[in-house]
Parts: C-alpha cells; structure tokens; sequence
C-alpha cells in the first residue's frame, strides 16, 4: 500500500482554505519571512488558523522556508520554524542546509526542489541526511524518476505535475540577481526568462527579433498521473504560490478527480487525507492561467515546450473572427460571451493583442474604446481568438464551489438501562457513548425520524452516509433527545484536537555543522559567470540541433558563438554542451565582447 499525496499552493489563507475544501491532501503556502515567494508571505497566525482547518481531513500544512540564509538570518529562522512547528505546520519546506545545524523542532523537512535534486545519489544522501520528502527537479523524465525510486524506495518522492516553468534548472539561475539586483533564491525573481530578446551572431547579425525566446509553456501532467505512480512518486504538487483562489479551486479539483480515478482501479494506491469533495462546477483546466501545456521532458525532448509569441496567458480558444464592423465584431463560434470579457489575438507580426468586449450580444461583439477598434490593433478577420477573462467563470468562481466532507455513519442500539449511540468514521474516529433512557414503546416505526436525526452533522467536517438502527421493537425518543445525542458523539474529534508534527516514519534532521548555502556567488556573479543552466535548449527549439539532423531545419546554419540581446542592447552568450544536452546562459557582454558598465 502506497499513500498518494495531492499537493496544491497557498497565497494566503483565503487559497489555503479553498485547497483543502477542493480536495487537497496537504498544502504548502508561505511563512512571514524565508519564503522563496517574497510576494506570498503570511502570518503565523493564519498559518495556524489553515493548520486546524486542513487537520479535521487528516490534510497537512507545509511552511515553505527555501530561501537562502545570510548568516545573521539563522537564529530569526530558527525561531520562526519553531513558531510554526507549534501552530502545527506539519513540514518545512528548505533549501539552505544551514538547518541540519539548527536546535529545531521535531519537525520533518523537505528538500526543495532548489535543491538540484536530478541524481540518486543526491536523494540518498538527501534522505539519509533526515530530508523526509525530496521535491525532485522538473526536467526528470519518467524513466529518471523510476531509476532514482528505485535505486531509494526508501525516499518519499515529490515531483511538479502543473503550472509555471523555470527554464533554469532550479536553485540555479542568478539572471534575476545579476540584471536587477533581485535574487531568486531569495524569494525575489524579476523572470528575466519572461522578457523577449533577439538572437544574434557575434557579428550582430540578427537571426530572430523581439521573441521570448526563454518563456517556457506551462506544465501539465493531467494525463500521465498513473504512470508516475507507478515510477514511485508519492506527492504530486501543483505550482502556484502567486496564483488566485479560482486558479487552486479548479486547479485541485481537476487533479483530484484524476487522482480518485485512478484510486478506484488500483487499491495498492492509498489517499493520505480523508473525505471527498463535491463541486458546484465541472473542473476546466483551460479555463485557468497558462501559457499553453507541455508534459515537458517526461518522455524525453519535445519540440513543444517553449511559448515564443508572449508570457502571458492567452486562456481558453473560443473561436475566430468572421467579420469587423467599426467596434464591432462578428465571431465564429459556440462559445457564449459576457459583457467585462478579455479576449487576445495574435496581429501580423506574431505579438499578442487583447481588447475588452463592452458589450456582448450573441456573437456580436463591441470593444469598449472605439478608438482602439479591432483592426488598429493589427486584428483582421479570420484572426483566432482566445479568451484571457472569462466574466462568467470568475464570477461562478467568487463564490462557494465547493463542500468537502468525511464519511460517517451511526449505530443505535437499545441497552438495558437505555441507549448506545455508537459513531464511526472515515478517519479513524470511533466513539461509543450509553444514555440513560426511559423504553417508550412507539405507535409505529420510527427508523425514519432517528435516521433524519441522526445524518443532520451541520457545521462538522463529516457526512452520514448510514444509520443502523438496532431495535427489538420500535422506542419512541424525542427528537431533541437524538440531536443532543448526536452532539454529545460527534462534539470531538481526534483530528481536531491532536496534532503530532512528526509522523511515526519521519527522521529527525541530522545535526552537524552544514555551512548556509549562501556563500556570496549569488552577489558576485560577473561577465565570466553563468547565470542560468537549461535542459531546454534553442538549437532544438529553433529546429537547429546538430545531435537530432533529422529535426534540424535544411539549408539553414547558426554559427557559433550566439547572444540573446536584450533591448537596452545587453548580450548575453549561449553555451551548447550537447554531451550534457544542456544550455547556459552567460553573464551580459557589449559589442567588443567586454562586460557592460
């Protein structure tokens, strides 16, 4: 029996909550200080207050701490993991192995995915170091993935099934700090790799202009859960620490009713929290953020990873235009349009567009501004068009769209001096209380009115979905007396009052005297310095590898060395190591070839 874990964000508790109610079986969300999200930090407080939520479902709550320590940092992230280890954070999320040398808390870690964890050799030392759970790198394939679970079954193995993609390798890009003074691995990205550049020879001969040419699709590995069950994950986590409520509501929910599925076909696989949600909506991936999808490199390179054209999300496609008319347009299409809709476009030049429709009917389509009509921003008809803001959705979405219960049910038995009321549920609780009770024979049978009684559970985490009623002869009992009995049974549960942050398999972490990470190379990176190492590589992109000839495009030839140029004119030189198949991005040089001042 294998336990599966559905991972998903937290921005802020608002997301947390969510995460839980739509089927989450452990959350990982920011704390105030340490968080690789400068942007998703949160109290203590509401960490806690997510905690007590996420228990009554047996779910867990990890604190990511995974930024990289300066020294005069240690004792407030000492403190700070202590704080949260008694609001009950199940977890801690590191990056900096400073912490094998802390006094912490009984508290399991959790290696980062920052980290750098391609290899068994680093899992195993990972694990035999106390790392209970080890977020492996995103640019694994399956068969790595099988290897490394393999070579340590012991490890419990996390790995990234959707959302955003780093195109470095994580933990090590420094493009972010050494261009705006912003470092990564201290939780303050300015995504350099979203920005567009051009690719030139070292004679600045242009050979693609204005493209986002290191802006990677998003992840999504909807389709390929079973197969990396099979290959030894446990935890499967959704990206997405920035992202809104309505993003982890659907997000969740389309990965949960994946998961259970599968669950349903292959007992050996076992879920890790109790209960099961029901949904006011039907979970539509291509309704929430994305770039476009890419299962990335779990079958090996693919040539559909990256999303040149723009950053941003284009959203769902709903259709193309078949006529213009001043400010408005004439859409071919099934969809049904709202009144505050976005809609986006590609012009002739390959550049997103978007427009606001002002006013919808049917297909008929006004833009708010008629100044800005549609063929100004470079739409002509028969342009595709994809939806970046669906009214209707976020709206539906704003409220309660989901109520996740766990299964119960009730045994009610006659006794000599009265009655036992006995409750059993899903998770583990099981409680018996005897009432004392006059035998009121009943006129007729009132098995109708106790079961009525008895499945009205309100405001606690769990659905009836069973009353035994075991009678010699039909009692009357009021019905006040049943409910009072039902509360006096289901008043407490273990979930909601014991909370052990170290579960009975996790290790302590290994003291020693593990130095911070942080030793200066994210301040003095310089013009000899990488900034980022790929996976994801241009040759092959661009049709251009000279591994793959069959893939490369004919009659066409990148010479060597070649730069991405920003458009304040900053060069940075590609490095190809096709052995490796890898690609690093070199610290900025001008024309001559110097580093700019």
């Amino acid at each position: 029996m294998k336990y599966i874990e559905l991972l998903s964000p937290a921005k802020n508790l608002e997301c947390g909550l969510a995460a839980i109610d739509h089927g989450a079986d452990a959350v990982y969300i920011g704390a105030p200080r340490f968080g690789a999200r400068a942007a998703a930090g949160n109290t203590t407080d509401d960490i806690a207050r997510l905690c007590d939520y996420a228990h009554r479902y047996g779910a867990k709550v990890y604190v990511t701490l995974n930024t990289l320590l300066h020294e005069h940092e240690r004792e407030d992230a000492r403190r700070l993991a202590w704080e949260l280890y008694r609001g009950g954070t199940d977890a801690l999320i590191v990056q900096d192995m400073a912490f094998l040398g802390m006094d912490l808390p009984p508290i399991p870690l959790h290696a980062s995915t920052q980290m750098d964890n391609r290899t068994a050799e680093k899992v195993s030392k990972l694990k035999e170091l106390g790392f209970n759970q080890i977020v492996l790198a995103r640019e694994l394939s399956l068969e790595q993935i099988r290897s490394i679970h393999k070579a340590v079954p012991e490890a419990c193995l996390e790995v990234f099934v959707h959302g955003a993609l780093c195109v470095s390798l994580s933990g090590r890009c420094y493009a972010s700090e050494y261009c705006f003074g912003r470092s990564a691995n201290r939780g303050e990205c300015a995504q350099f790799c979203r920005l567009p550049f051009s690719l030139q020879t070292a004679e600045g001969n242009t050979l693609i202009r204005d493209k986002y040419l290191l802006s990677l699709k998003d992840m999504n590995r909807l389709k390929h859960l079973e197969a990396l069950m099979d290959a030894g994950v446990g935890s499967f986590k959704i990206e997405g620490r920035l992202k809104d409520a309505a993003y982890v509501k659907n997000v969740t929910a389309a990965y949960r009713q994946a998961i259970d599925s599968i669950l349903k076909r292959r007992p050996e696989f076992v879920r890790s929290s109790f209960g099961s949600s029901s949904y006011t909506f039907q979970p539509d991936l291509s309704r929430s953020f994305s770039r476009g999808y890419t299962d990335y490199f779990l079958f090996g390179r693919t040539d559909d990873m990256a999303s040149p054209d723009t950053p941003k999300s284009r959203g769902r496609e709903v259709g193309h235009v078949k006529e213009v008319r001043g400010n408005c347009i004439i859409v071919s299409s099934t969809e049904s349009f709202s009144n505050g809709d976005g809609l986006c476009f590609l012009d002739a030049e390959g550049r997103l567009q978007g427009f606001r429709v002002n006013r919808a009917e049917g297909n008929h389509l006004y833009t708010a501004d008629p100044h800005q009509t549609f063929p100004l921003r470079g739409g002509r008809e028969g342009s595709v068009l994809w939806r970046s803001y669906d009214r209707q959705w976020e709206r539906l979405m704003e409220g309660q769209t989901a109520e996740r219960r766990i299964e119960a049910r009730f045994l009610l038995e006659e006794t000599e001096k009265g009655f036992r009321l006995t409750f059993t549920a899903q998770d583990g609780t099981h409680r018996s209380k005897e009432f004392a009770a006059e035998h009121q024979p009943a006129r007729n049978d009132q098995t109708a009115s106790v079961r009525d009684v008895l499945s009205k559970l309100g405001d606690t985490p769990y659905r009836c979905t069973d009353v035994e009623v075991r009678f010699s002869q039909p009692w009357f009992i009021p019905r006040s007396l049943l409910a009072e009995w039902r509360r006096e049974t289901t008043r407490q549960s273990p979930l909601n009052n014991e909370h052990s942050a170290l579960p009975k398999d996790a290790q302590r972490p290994t003291p020693n005297a593990q130095r911070s990470i942080l030793n200066g190379q994210c301040s003095t990176v310089n013009e000899s310095s990488p900034l980022m190492t790929c996976r994801f590589c241009l040759r092959h992109a661009w049709g251009m590898c000279k591994k793959d000839r069959a893939s490369s495009k004919p009659g066409s030839k990148w010479t060597e060395p070649l730069f991405l140029v920003l458009g304040d004119g900053r060069r940075f030189r590609l490095e190809f190591d096709c052995r490796k198949c890898e690609m690093t991005v070199w610290a900025a040089q001008n024309r001559q070839g110097n580093s700019p001042t």
